[in-house]
């Protein structure tokens, strides 16, 4: 079997509600869905998800190899764009092809890929999550009912420029997933709006308040000395990784002992995951990849020894896409569908009209021009504007 194209489509997910977090929110609740199809000379289409615009300069270096060849095929195409630099689009779209090949790979085999690359369970534990930062209080205890009655006993809170508010959510939040568990993991994610002068402080403020499985992102991402300080100075560990674009990110950030969970983007794909896993098990770490439509990654996260917890952030598909897969019990049910699981209705897809962008102009280290910065409440400088416990282990 050879490669022999590829096609690219776009559908969109609709979450039925504003999306996002600190940087920024999604009003319309529409988001795009890249779609990249690998064609092969036997009729076999692999299907990778997330945003892949160089293509069609990475696409040679996978013309006509035999998509088998996978992990060979991934270092291929990193070689092959190797004095340009691998970061950013590129890495994406690197991602998005080796997610095809993968699902190529156990369509070959004519099984699921968590079969494939050897798990023994179909069920991946998760936590609940839904980018829900525009939500008003009640909407967010709303939100997080749903994900209640799915037996879910941990959650993701979205903050950063309003620690008092924040701490409000997250208790709230907590109160829900108390018909679950005693006591709930809280995971506070302030996706890198805070300086590494104000980190601990401010994380240490929002702890002494309520209990937090992990902070996620408390400084940006490249910041080593800011996440060794936090690491250091509060009781919850430290998530990040999920911005990182391949292994040489991680070991300064690993070596350093500023990282309790080491998370990854679902969206770079398949073998990213299994390297950082890799890694991370190296330095006794637990991995946790970031979720992303159709959950792709968790077929390789039931499959690493080290696997702590996938985030789960919504109970639909994108438009046009079926996927194998049930969201019950607390995490993710996979299905026997060979590959990933996801049936591609390209007229489903051609006929939708919607669209919708991730990209918004502001941002927490954006000064908006109508506005002043301001003292938010609990003293955080911000901006005016608009059942199977995974989580023993993690420090407290």
């Amino acid at each position: 079997m050879r490669i022999t194209g590829y096609r690219s489509l776009a559908t969109v997910h609709e979450w039925g509600r504003p999306v996002g977090d600190v940087n920024g929110v999604v009003a319309s609740g529409i988001t795009e869905v890249p779609v990249l199809l690998l064609e092969t000379d036997e009729g076999l289409t692999g299907v990778g998800l997330g945003s892949h615009p160089d293509v069609h300069r990475v696409f040679p270096a996978l013309d006509g190899q035999d998509p088998r060849a996978v992990t060979s095929l991934y270092d291929r195409m990193l070689s092959y764009v190797f004095k340009s630099g691998h970061g950013g689009h590129v890495f994406g779209t690197i991602g998005a092809l080796d997610m095809a090949l993968w699902d190529l790979k156990a369509k070959i085999a004519q099984e699921p890929l968590w079969r494939t690359l050897g798990a023994a369970d179909r069920f991946v534990p998760g936590y609940a999550s839904g980018l829900e930062y525009a939500l008003t209080d009640d909407e967010l205890v709303a939100f997080y009912e749903r994900w209640a009655e799915r037996g879910f006993t941990g959650a993701k809170v979205k903050g950063g420029l309003d620690v008092d508010r924040d701490v409000r959510r997250l208790t709230a939040v907590r109160d829900v997933l108390r018909v679950n568990s005693e006591r709930p993991a809280l995971m506070y994610d302030v996706n890198e709006s805070w300086g590494a002068h104000q980190a601990v402080r401010l994380a240490r403020s929002v702890e002494d308040r309520v209990d937090l499985t992990w902070i996620e992102e408390p400084v940006r991402r490249w910041d080593v000395a800011g996440h060794r300080a936090v690491a250091a100075g509060i009781r919850a560990a430290v998530a990040t990784g999920e911005n990182l674009t391949g292994l040489e990110h991680y070991r300064a950030l690993l070596d350093a002992g500023a990282v309790g969970v080491v998370q990854t983007g679902s969206v770079w794909g398949i073998t990213h995951f299994l390297r950082v896993s890799t890694l991370a098990y190296g330095h006794s770490l637990p991995v946790s990849p970031v979720g992303y439509n159709a959950n792709p990654v968790a077929h390789a996260a039931a499959s690493v020894p080290n696997h702590l917890v996938t985030e789960v952030q919504d109970l639909t598909s994108p438009v046009g896409l079926r996927v194998d897969q049930e969201i019950a019990d607390g995490g993710i049910v996979l299905g026997d569908t060979p590959g990933l699981g996801i049936e591609v209705d390209e007229a489903k897809i051609a006929a939708q009209a919607a669209s919708g962008q991730w990209s918004v102009p502001g941002g927490p280290h954006v000064r908006p021009l109508d506005a002043g910065l301001r003292l938010a409440p609990g003293g955080t400088a911000g901006h005016t504007a608009g059942s199977r416990r995974p989580y023993e282990g993690i420090a407290k």
